[in-house]
């Protein structure tokens, strides 16, 4: 088991597997907000962290984006120089222009208006490709596989959880500009014509929650809330 270190208000929890799981489970029993569980397996890190908000659903769910830039951060300082990561607005992680794992998110309650009692972001990173024809999936990619075998998963986390609580603390103090500042020099895709769910149109941005605004050919614009990306309780 690794010991891993963390900034005040926030503690870990090593896992075998599933550590999004395991903070769901533990957010539901009560457990301090700052909770990360992690895993890390030979080719794939997991992490998740347990949020208490103090918000509205709707506006709680900026964590995900957040979350996306403490990553960011966190592995820009840790990867070679050339290595460009960028942030899908549905949590996908791209490392040099392929997917290469992602985010998720699960609360309390789905109702974007009711503040939730616990809100869980996650995200899983694949480190070495599942085959020895990694061709074969070229818009797929693994953290190995892009030029960064000296970034260790243990020390990728705890720099996650350093960067994500610096962010945490501007949006709470200063508001959201800064985190919209952060993450639209971190989107990808802003800007093209894409599909989201069952709406096509050009991302031209996103409104003050980070829902994703697509406008269609006849130039009429479409908002799709973030909370429209949380995973329910099976």
């Amino acid at each position: 088991m690794s010991t891993l270190s963390f900034p005040p208000l926030m503690y870990g929890e090593e896992v075998s597997a599933d550590a999004f799981s395991h903070a769901c489970m533990k957010a539901t029993m009560g457990c301090d907000a700052g909770m990360i569980a992690h895993a890390f397996a030979p080719n794939r890190m997991e992490a998740a962290l347990v949020f208490a908000p103090e918000v509205p659903l709707r506006r709680a769910m900026a964590m995900l984006p957040l979350c996306g830039v403490g990553f960011q951060n966190a592995l820009g300082a840790l990867a070679p120089p050339e290595v460009a990561v960028h942030l899908g607005w549905d949590g996908t992680l791209y490392l040099n222009g392929a997917r290469c794992g992602g985010f998720r998110a699960m609360a309390s309650g789905t109702d974007p208006e009711v503040v939730p009692d616990w809100l869980v972001i996650g995200v899983a990173l694949p480190l070495w490709p599942e085959t020895d024809r990694p061709g074969d999936t070229p818009d797929q990619t693994t953290l190995y596989g892009e030029g960064c075998p000296d970034v260790m998963p243990p020390q990728l986390v705890e720099a996650w959880a350093r960067h994500t609580l610096h962010h945490l603390n501007s949006w709470e103090q200063d508001g959201p500009r800064a985190l919209h500042a952060d993450w639209r020099g971190l989107a990808q895709s802003l800007g093209e014509d894409i599909t989201q769910g069952a709406a096509s149109g050009t991302f031209v941005g996103v409104d003050e929650d980070f829902g994703m605004l697509l406008r269609d050919a006849d130039g009429d614009t479409r908002l799709i809330p973030l909370t429209t990306l949380l995973e329910t309780a099976s």
